[in-house]
């Protein structure tokens, strides 16, 4: 897999996508500064899910990868992401997936299952768990690093953090600059508690972005939780008990 080269046009942008095997419809969503290839397809996500009978859906965000690149920070809201994939959705003829977020991907996961119930069958949020509620932070940092002139004018150690992948990502550092902005936007837990599929929230223990998977059982009572071992933010996405964590949660419905 080279990249996401199919296109589709939905609310008003060029969505780029993946579509690969055939059976029951996983749609994948990828990081912020990533894209369908590098997040899923370089890690093996995609390859495991087809080889287990899987149908994969992947997008681009918009503002990533193949995908229309945007410079104003409110077209970047998490519902119009998931807007996208629901559209994307829509126009494949595709009822019902598992879907799986990572970090970002898993804001814009959590608003599918808030607005699209019946489209979403499981849903993974991997890389974000309290932090959906608490937030984050570091926003406008990672934004006056990305727009920086060159990354030796950034100090902040995540502004440069991000910095790096999106240099390393080839990404339009402009459009991530606005992208950053918004979509880190808390979720209301009573939001989350109204959620009746099967849930799964998967973390690294050195994750310092994720927040505590545990603590979203508050909210979620149906909440099923996967901690991984040893690895931070960058490095839990293609871990193989992450993978294999993952898919068995969703050959479990």
């Amino acid at each position: 897999m080279v990249g996401a080269n199919n296109i589709a046009d939905v609310n008003n942008i060029q969505l780029a996508y993946l579509d690969e095997g055939e059976g029951e419809v996983v749609l994948l969503l990828h990081g912020f500064a990533s894209s369908a290839r590098i997040n899923w397809g370089s890690t093996g996500w995609v390859d495991m899910l087809v080889n287990e009978g899987y149908r994969v859906i992947a997008v681009d965000h918009r503002g990533h990868g193949n995908s229309t690149k945007l410079y104003d920070a409110y077209e970047y809201e998490a519902s119009m992401m998931a807007s996208d994939a629901k559209a994307l959705l829509d126009l494949l003829g595709i009822e019902q997936a598992h879907v799986i977020g990572y970090s970002m991907g898993a804001r814009v996961a959590a608003f599918m299952a808030m607005n699209y119930p019946s489209v979403v069958k499981t849903v993974t949020f991997s890389g974000m768990a309290s932090a959906l509620v608490n937030g984050v932070g570091g926003a406008m940092t990672i934004s006056h690093a990305l727009l920086a002139d060159h990354i030796d004018e950034v100090t902040d150690p995540i502004g440069k953090r991000f910095r790096l992948f999106a240099e390393k990502t080839g990404s339009d550092l402009k459009a991530l600059a606005a992208c950053i902005k918004i979509t880190r936007i808390k979720i209301k837990g009573e939001a989350l508690a109204r959620l009746t599929m099967p849930v799964l929230v998967a973390a690294g223990t050195e994750d310092d972005i994720s927040g505590d998977p545990e603590e979203l059982k508050s909210w979620i009572k149906q909440l099923e939780t996967l901690t991984i071992e040893g690895k931070d933010h960058m490095t839990a996405v293609g871990a193989k008990a992450h993978l294999k964590g993952v898919l068995a949660f969703i050959k479990g419905y």
